[in-house]
């Protein structure tokens, strides 16, 4: 079986395990999700096994297994509506073989230069800001106290930020530097969202501001790991950083 149907076909399985879990009860569906997740591990390394050796079989399938588990548990909060619930399952399908396909460019990278890597990295970023928003939402939905959310936010954004950061030079050992960057950058995730915590804010500008902050972080180290951060550069990103907190105080039900 080629890449690309092996792609496709496991695309199409793990979206229709998605919409399948739903009809499970309440009380098993989140473990049902932690499974697909593990489940999607062991499909993306199928599919993408030529390929990798290494660090690879964890970074290189590590996002398609977030954005399962990202996609999994916000189709849960979704009002019961068919349209929306469909919708959100073909982007879930088109979204994971968009992943495998960059993983794919990824994987060879690591060993020749490829023309398609600009455009794999930039579609490995906007997925990992999306899929980072999906986790935000889930683990502020249980609406707990910070000093439970906070660690979880931490958690997920050392996930995210770990193969995004490794793929600027594609090591074939993680290096130090992004491991302590994804911790750092991670934690400073959770403490900005301890502090919006006590801000009255709804749930998804909660949640897309812990998304932006994801976004300025990721975007401005990873210029810096490849050479490329100039100071208009970064300061590209800190406006976006800035107009979204704004937009976030100004909408704040006080």
């Amino acid at each position: 079986m080629r890449k690309r149907q092996k792609f496709v076909l496991t695309s199409m399985v793990l979206a229709a395990a998605v919409a399948g879990i739903q009809m499970a009860s309440l009380e098993w569906r989140y473990a049902l999700i932690a499974a697909l997740a593990v489940t999607t591990w062991v499909m993306s390394s199928w599919s993408l096994k030529e390929g990798l050796s290494g660090i690879e079989w964890l970074t290189v399938p590590l996002l398609s297994v977030l954005f399962t588990a990202g996609v999994g548990f916000f189709y849960i909060l979704l009002p019961v509506s068919i349209w929306a619930r469909l919708l959100i399952i073909v982007l879930f399908g088109v979204g994971q073989y968009a992943l495998l396909l960059t993983a794919n460019i990824f994987s060879v990278a690591a060993i020749r230069t490829i023309a398609l890597f600009r455009a794999a990295t930039a579609v490995g970023f906007v997925m990992t800001i999306l899929t980072g928003f999906l986790l935000y939402n889930t683990i502020l939905s249980f609406r707990t106290g910070f000093w439970i959310s906070a660690p979880l936010i931490a958690l997920a954004s050392f996930l995210l930020l770990l193969p995004a950061l490794w793929s600027v030079e594609l090591e074939p050992v993680m290096p130090t530097r992004v491991v302590s960057y994804s911790i750092w950058l991670s934690i400073m995730v959770a403490l900005l969202s301890a502090v919006v915590s006590i801000w009255p804010v709804t749930l998804a500008v909660y949640s897309l501001f812990l998304a932006t902050m994801l976004y300025v972080f990721l975007g401005i180290t990873q210029h810096h790991f490849a050479g490329r951060l100039f100071v208009k550069t970064a300061w590209e990103y800190v406006t976006v950083g800035i107009v979204v907190l704004i937009t976030m105080l100004a909408t704040a039900s006080i």
